[in-house]
């Protein structure tokens, strides 16, 4: 893919911010697990697996220029903001109630929020242009 100077920049500001926010859910979830969400049968294994989904994702997000940890990243912000939101409701999440206080909380939500959007947006500044695709084509016929 050929990049320019900007979108590289953008690229990267994107993917640094996306494994922060990734990083930050999962480092809640992984200390609510710890205290005390472990000893819930399908909600405690869920947490654990979020808290270290989350980090293996952000740190593919870092090394793996491809959009799949990008698609990855925004999968985990949209099930894991969805299962809260479940819970939130009078039926809740598996016999979890929750409600949208406490610091951690906010944390997870609005880091899950931004993982969605940056998400987003690394994969359209990271799309490759029809100038790109042209000028990739010119050079594979220059090869030839």
């Amino acid at each position: 893919m050929i990049w320019h100077r900007g979108q590289q920049a953008a690229s990267d500001v994107l993917r640094a911010l996306l494994c922060a926010c990734l990083m930050l859910s999962a480092v809640v979830h992984l200390d609510m697990w710890a205290g005390g969400m472990r000893l819930l049968d399908v909600v405690g294994p869920a947490f654990l697996l979020n808290g270290v989904g989350g980090i293996v994702l952000g740190v593919l997000v870092l090394v793996w220029r491809h959009w799949l940890p990008l698609l990855g990243a925004i999968g985990f912000g949209v099930a894991t903001l969805t299962a809260f939101i479940i819970s939130t409701t009078p039926g809740g999440f598996f016999q979890v109630h929750e409600r949208w206080s406490g610091i951690p909380v906010w944390l997870a939500a609005i880091s899950e929020i931004g993982a969605i959007v940056l998400g987003i947006l690394a994969i359209l500044v990271e799309r490759p242009t029809q100038t790109a695709q042209d000028e990739r084509a010119a050079q594979l016929e220059q090869a030839a």
